[in-house]
């Protein structure tokens, strides 16, 4: 039988080559120390969300994209109701044929009138000339009378047709003047049709862009989140019928210390490295750091002093990067940042740009 202080010897032994053995696991694993002047803290990537509504009221038709889906900017995202739209369009289109003729038979008029004008100044010119003839008539037979030659009664008879002469003249002039005013009539009568039709044509104009605009598409390249609405349901003006993350914006949020944040600047590198990705290294900017500590959230876990305050920083990726990799982007998925809070400072190895082939 085995004597005990020799089982406690071999016990104490396995104890050690276990404990070496951690060690040496532990730090296989552990990361290196990162140099001076980079700092690095938990985050995790977020993207800026838009709402794709509808900018006119009704009840939509269809919708062609369900959460998860990777849209590129301009694809149909849904359909909304558009036969209410389509018989006020008919309805315009009515109109405007009707305000068309309108012009026409306003122009003809204005042709009219000219033309009764024109009549009515030859009109003029001939009562003057009957004018002229009954005064010098009356004229001449007044002399006659003065000389005994002729009778009273003739020149009583010449000066009612001088008198008839001129009365017949002011009244063929006043059918001048009747005719300006019923060409004038006329002409606005024209300018008021073509005013109906420009009005018609905006009103069809608005309609066709209500028809466009029930025709939703994704405004940027992005993933779907939420359908917000369902094909059947009604909504208001402005209601949104899905969610999207923009693709094309996309940062890391996390946080720093005061002393780290305080040196950090606008636009100062920053190193991405995420949780499903580890063997990539994602180049980024720093294009945000708050103005006021807050408490870091619960949701971000820092290797040490959890409970402090802390700065929120962004740091975002560059639109032609993420582009390459549209398609493979994803928010939400954590990871680290490291950011240089000494501009000076040099990234080591293990945090050099290394991206997907």
């Amino acid at each position: 039988m085995p004597h005990p202080v020799r089982i406690w010897s071999i016990r104490i032994t396995l104890v050690a080559a276990l404990a070496v053995a951690a060690y040496l696991a532990w730090q296989s694993v552990r990361p290196d120390p990162l140099p001076p002047g980079i700092a690095a803290s938990n985050g995790r990537i977020e993207a800026v969300s838009v709402d794709i509504a509808s900018k006119v009221a009704g009840r939509i038709d269809r919708i062609v994209v369900d959460e998860g889906d990777f849209v590129r900017e301009g694809r149909l995202v849904a359909r909304m109701d558009i036969s209410t739209l389509r018989a006020e369009l008919r309805e315009a289109q009515a109109e405007l044929r009707r305000a068309t003729i309108g012009i026409d038979t306003a122009k003809e008029l204005v042709k009219q009138r000219t033309a009764e004008k024109e009549a009515a100044i030859a009109v003029v010119a001939q009562r003057e000339a009957e004018r002229d003839a009954a005064q010098k008539r009356h004229d001449r037979t007044r002399r006659l009378t003065e000389r005994g030659t002729t009778s009273q009664q003739a020149l009583d008879d010449d000066l009612a047709v001088y008198e008839g002469a001129k009365a017949a003249l002011a009244a063929a002039r006043a059918q001048v003047a009747a005719s300006d005013a019923a060409i004038s009539q006329a002409r606005s009568q024209a300018v008021s049709a073509e005013a109906a039709v420009e009005a018609i044509n905006a009103q069809i104009e608005r309609v066709n862009a209500e028809i466009a605009d029930s025709t939703l598409r994704a405004p940027r390249s992005g993933r779907i989140q939420y359908r917000v609405a369902q094909p059947g349901e009604v909504i208001a003006a402005g209601g949104t019928v899905v969610n999207m993350v923009d693709l094309t914006d996309v940062y890391m949020t996390f946080f720093l210390p005061t002393e780290d944040a305080g040196r950090l600047a606008l636009g100062s590198e920053a190193r991405l490295i995420f949780d499903a990705a580890p063997g990539y290294v994602v180049p980024a900017r720093i294009s945000f750091v708050a103005d006021v500590a807050q408490f870091t959230p619960k949701t971000v876990e820092t290797a040490e002093e959890r409970l402090k305050l802390m700065f929120r920083v962004k740091a975002q990726i560059a639109p032609d990067l993420l582009n390459r990799y549209l398609e493979m982007v994803k928010t939400g998925v954590p990871g680290v940042a490291y950011v240089k809070v000494d501009p000076a400072a040099e990234w080591p190895d293990t945090l050099q740009v290394k991206l997907p082939e």
